[in-house]
């Protein structure tokens, strides 16, 4: 059993926490005139594993603010969540005034063997509704199905992402975990969920795209 299938014995923990507490927090984000990010994901964006203030959505608004960007970044991931149950909750989980909506998910649909075409169908219902919103931007986070998979499996489901985000014309980062998957220095224990200095290289390497979807004009 390699190493990306181990992820699937973590990612289940905490479950529904943080996705409960997005509503609220993308309200205060509105009351205070920011700009309203959503990172909208499961395991890998909503922080499992790191301390206060090291998640991805907290090191991304920090690393704004430092850009001079003031925008208040909503943590919407939750451990374990399948693109299945992202799309059941999208509704509730991401809310009409997001400005801007970072969608991490794909993940657990490959460590579970789930066939792409669901992942596809889920992915692209998820950002057919997203775009359906007026002013809304889209980041589409890209994942990799892991190698223990098959040349297969990976051949359909890897694809996935650049093709969807060209059929919806939404920004794409093509791999989440771009220089920190497989890096032993940026995982935790598990090999598979990035540290806090993991979470900085990733949210690093996606702030320019972060900023510059924010910037676009809104649809």
């Amino acid at each position: 059993m390699g190493r990306f299938q181990q992820l699937l014995g973590f990612v289940t923990i905490g479950l529904g926490l943080l996705a409960a507490q997005a509503p609220a927090r993308a309200q205060e984000a509105a009351s205070a005139g920011a700009p309203e990010i959503v990172a909208f994901g499961d395991s890998l964006s909503a922080g499992y594993g790191v301390g206060p203030g090291e998640s991805f959505p907290e090191q991304l608004q920090a690393a704004l603010g430092k850009a001079g960007v003031a925008a208040k970044v909503v943590n919407a991931g939750v451990s374990g969540d399948t693109t299945t149950g992202g799309l059941a909750r999208l509704d509730w989980s991401v809310p009409a005034s997001a400005d801007l909506v970072i969608v991490e998910l794909g993940a657990n649909d490959a460590l579970r063997g789930i066939s792409p075409d669901v992942t596809r169908r889920n992915l692209g219902d998820i950002l057919k509704r997203l775009t359906s919103r007026a002013g809304t931007r889209v980041i589409l986070a890209g994942m990799l199905a892991p190698p223990n998979m098959g040349e297969d499996y990976a051949a359909r489901f890897n694809p996935i992402y650049g093709e969807l985000a060209k059929q919806y014309g939404v920004a794409f980062y093509p791999f989440f975990l771009d220089g920190v998957a497989s890096v032993a220095g940026l995982n935790q224990a598990d090999y598979m969920h990035p540290n806090k200095e993991g979470v900085a290289v990733i949210v690093e390497r996606m702030l320019p795209l972060v900023r510059e979807t924010l910037a676009a004009p809104k649809a």
